[in-house]
């Protein structure tokens, strides 16, 4: 059985699904790629279990055929050939021949049975089903991924909640320190559901989304994002997220308005100061100015800035994690100004842009820690 492809768009398809393809796992099967050839089109299949990755390819071909061959030494060789047509040849003794105008390459492969099943969701009433513009999602991802947990301790934490709302399409992560809520209000959605999406195909999505359309497909227990000639299905996180509206405070009545890249540069500077333990830098607020600093006292080293700003409220001295406060900023970076609402300096901080983004609402919390008196 032969078949015939272009190296480049080969390559292109094979760097889409390789990201599902365990580096290190006691499964070695979990090491290949499955191959299909069926009705003159190429399908690849790429999974660790957790998410798994498919994408197609339109070849000239005569026969249909299913084998399983070593995944980042195939890419490697097709990476590594010039814009080409590549010859592939099925041997009887499981051998799959790969042939250019310069050169031979011998691959041997397995029988497609003993490749995991990859999950399949069919259109049914159990689905849920919803369009996406790509760069909307991608948007979303990158405002709200850093705040997933690493914890195992809460699953439901490792990932991004998808719920659908009145208002639109919520996406909620939080680590027990910071929280961020988006919602995106151009999809109106017909139910009121939450669903909780693994932190690897967020991770893995975010790579790969453009600003086409996308179709997503919910059940109990997968998702699917079908984009472009490529689809991602994950099993869903079981467990409930968090009643994460119940940590957001309501009676935080004093507000401070500053410009977000000031006072990020100040934090980042700042960070040079604190101590490997603690992370700490302290806000001494006052009608205009804050006051940031920062000191190790192991090494003898401290810093100081003053950042301008508008404060309504009663002087406040109170401390962050210099590494929370500077990625919530880093992610608040492309809105010019920001406000803080505090309340206390042991009670959670709201923080919002001054001005949301069309048809978004975004928001940020964040724990501060204790200053030593």
């Amino acid at each position: 059985m032969e078949f015939k492809a272009n190296s480049k768009e080969l390559e292109k398809l094979l760097a889409k699904i390789i990201p599902a393809v365990p580096t290190r796992t006691p499964m070695q099967i979990l090491e290949n790629i499955l191959l299909e050839v069926e009705n003159g089109v190429l399908t690849v299949y790429a999974t660790d279990l957790e998410i798994s990755l498919k994408s197609f390819l339109n070849i000239a071909s005569d026969e249909n055929i299913k084998i399983v061959i070593p995944a980042r030494l195939f890419y490697d060789i097709i990476k590594s050939l010039k814009d080409t047509t590549v010859h592939f040849k099925i041997n009887g003794n499981k051998r799959l021949e790969i042939t250019t105008e310069k050169g031979k390459y011998t691959l041997s492969y397995i029988d497609a049975d003993e490749f995991p099943e990859i999950p399949t969701i069919n259109t049914s009433n159990d689905v849920y089903e919803i369009s996406i513009n790509g760069q909307d999602l991608k948007s979303a991802f990158d405002k709200t991924a850093f705040a997933m947990s690493k914890e195992e301790i809460r699953p439901a934490m490792m990932g991004t909640l998808f719920e659908f709302c009145d208002e639109g399409l919520r996406f909620v992560t939080t680590d027990g320190h910071r929280l961020v809520n988006y919602l995106n209000k151009n999809i109106k959605a017909d139910i009121n559901k939450q669903y909780v999406v693994p932190e690897r195909a967020v991770s893995v999505l975010s790579k790969v989304l453009d600003e086409k359309e996308l179709k997503v497909y919910f059940t109990n227990s997968y998702v699917s994002f079908k984009l472009n000639d490529m689809e991602l299905i994950t099993r869903l996180i079981a467990q409930k997220y968090p009643e994460y509206k119940s940590v957001i405070p309501l009676e935080n009545e004093y507000a401070l308005r500053v410009k977000t890249n000031e006072l990020l540069d100040s934090i980042k500077r700042m960070m040079l100061f604190t101590t490997s333990t603690t992370r700490r830098v302290k806000f001494s607020i006052d009608s205009e100015q804050i006051i940031i600093s920062a000191e190790d006292i192991d090494i003898g080293a401290a810093g100081e800035e003053e950042v301008k700003c508008e404060y309504r409220g009663e002087k406040m001295e109170i401390g962050f994690n210099s590494t929370y406060i500077n990625d919530i900023l880093s992610h608040l970076s492309d809105y010019d100004e920001i406000i803080f609402k505090l309340h206390s300096p042991t009670k959670a901080v709201i923080i919002e842009p001054v001005e949301q983004k069309e048809n978004t609402d975004l928001m940020m919390l964040l724990m501060p820690v204790r200053l030593n008196t």
